[in-house]
């Protein structure tokens, strides 16, 4: 046996982890509550300008994502992210690309600026940043410049480039 044989399988599940992550953006559902200050938007209120209204908008669009509701992940996308990507193509290409069932979990946050947060998410071994952005009263996912090119896409393309690339996780 290849004396490299556990790296390469650490390498393949980081890099897929690390895929599954990038493309992990959320949004909301109807038939589920919004947790933290997304309810108080639900409510018709504006969620908190604060470090942990963006962390409670942050770990739902997380949880949407890891629990398979692609379309409420896309509804927490910022403007210019809903722009890139129809509902239905995010839909999509992630129910054709992403694992489904592996909790997003938020380990850090910081406020930059007034409106704009970052924060730290892991998921299995591999942890990345988002940036939350505060657009219309609300706590938005600000989706990575490398995640708009691939949505710009479309959704039959961009799955072709994810498999191509071996980030497809049911590929």
């Amino acid at each position: 046996m290849d004396s490299y044989h556990p790296y390469r399988r650490f390498s393949a599940v980081a890099l897929a982890a690390t895929a599954t992550i990038t493309f992990a953006t959320a949004c909301s559902d109807d038939a589920e509550e919004p947790a933290g200050n997304a309810a108080a938007a639900a409510a018709g209120g504006p969620e908190q300008k604060t470090l942990d209204g963006a962390k409670s908008a942050a770990q739902t669009v997380f949880d949407r994502f890891s629990g398979g509701d692609f379309a409420g992940a896309w509804e927490m996308y910022t403007t210019a992210g809903k722009q890139a990507i129809s509902k239905d193509d995010y839909v999509k290409l992630n129910q054709a690309c992403s694992r489904k069932g592996l909790a997003i979990q938020l380990t850090s946050a910081r406020m930059e600026g007034t409106d704009k947060a970052i924060v730290i998410a892991k998921q299995l071994v591999a942890a990345q940043s988002y940036t939350m952005v505060y657009e219309g009263d609300a706590w938005k996912l600000e989706p990575a410049k490398e995640g708009l090119a691939l949505y710009k896409l479309g959704a039959d393309k961009a799955i072709a480039a994810q498999k191509k690339a071996g980030t497809c996780a049911n590929a």
